[in-house]
C-alpha cells in the first residue's frame, strides 16, 4: 500500500493532513522520514508518526529446508506430512513456500512470510535457472543434450519446453538446468526417451546453494548476503530471456 493512503486510513486523518504531515517530515518508516505519499509500505515496516507507533510491522522471515522424500510442498495435506511440519518456528500459519518439490523429489525449498517476494521469485517471467541433479534407471545418451536445449513439446499443454542444458555426470547421473517449472518436467523429459527418473534433488535456484551442512529435513533462515544475491539475480533474470540470457554456465 501507499504511504499516503496508509495513513489516510487512519480514523483521525484526511488527505490533506495527510500530506502535510509528510512535508513536515513527521512521518518515518523504518526509522528514516519519508516525505514521498507514494512511498511502498507492506505488514514489515515499522511505521510512526513522531511518538506515535501506526504499525509495528512484523519480522519478514526466509528459510532454506533440506526436504526429504515422502514430504509434500504444501501449508497442509491429508495423507502426507508437509515440509511445515518439519519447521520448529512460532506462527507458522503465516508461512508459506517459494515454489515446490515433488512428493519424492528432496534439495532445496525455501519458505517465507513474504507473499512479495515469493510471486517475484516465482512467476513464469523471472527466468531463475534452478539445478537438479538426475539419476536415471536407463543410460543417459549425448542426443538428450540437444533435445533439451532445443526444447520438446509437451502434447498435454500443447506447449514446447524453454531451453534447457544437460550436463552427463557419468552414464546414470545428470545435472539439468532448468528455467520454468512445469508439472513433473524433468520426468516427462527423460520420459522422452522412455527412461525413467529414480532419484531427483534440486541443488540451486539461482545462486543460492543447498547448505551442504543441512541434513534432510533440517532448515535454516537465509542469511543477508544470500538474500540480497536471490534478489539481484532475480532482478537480472527477469530481464533476461531464454538459454542465453537466463543460465549461467555450469
Amino acid at each position: 500500500m501507499r504511504l499516503d493512503r496508509f495513513i489516510a486510513n487512519l480514523p483521525q486523518l484526511n488527505r490533506q493532513q495527510t500530506q502535510r504531515l509528510l512535508v513536515e517530515r513527521r512521518v518515518r518508516v523504518d526509522g528514516e522520514p519519508v516525505t514521498d505519499g507514494r512511498h511502498e509500505v507492506r505488514v514489515f515496516s515499522r511505521i510512526e508518526l513522531d511518538d506515535e507507533l501506526l504499525q509495528a510491522g512484523k519480522p519478514a522471515r526466509y528459510f532454506m529446508l533440506h526436504k526429504p522424500a515422502g514430504w509434500v510442498s504444501a501449508t497442509e495435506h491429508d495423507e502426507h506430512p508437509t515440509v511445515l511440519d518439519l519447521l520448529n518456528e512460532p506462527d507458522k500459519h503465516e508461512l508459506h513456500l517459494a515454489g515446490r518439490l515433488d512428493l519424492n523429489t528432496t534439495g532445496l525449498l525455501l519458505i517465507t512470510n513474504d507473499g512479495q517476494w515469493s510471486r517475484r521469485l516465482t512467476q513464469p517471467q523471472t527466468h531463475l535457472p534452478k539445478v537438479y541433479r538426475v539419476e536415471t534407471g536407463e543410460p543417459i545418451l549425448e542426443e538428450y543434450i540437444e533435445a533439451f536445449a532445443r526444447g520438446l513439446y509437451f502434447r498435454f499443454e500443447d506447449l514446447t519446453t524453454r531451453p534447457a542444458r544437460l550436463r552427463i555426470l557419468d552414464s546414470h547421473h545428470a545435472l539439468l538446468t532448468l528455467v520454468e517449472g512445469r508439472y513433473h518436467q524433468v520426468k516427462r523429459m527423460f520420459g522422452h526417451f522412455q527412461n525413467p527418473v529414480l532419484r531427483l534433488h534440486r541443488q540451486s535456484i539461482g545462486p543460492l546453494q543447498l547448505d551442504p551442512a543441512l541434513a534432510e529435513g533440517a532448515y535454516r533462515a537465509l542469511r543477508a548476503d544470500e538474500l540480497e544475491a536471490l534478489q539481484r539475480a532475480v532482478a537480472d533474470a527477469s530481464s533476461a530471456d531464454g538459454l542465453a540470457d537466463g543460465i549461467e554456465p555450469d
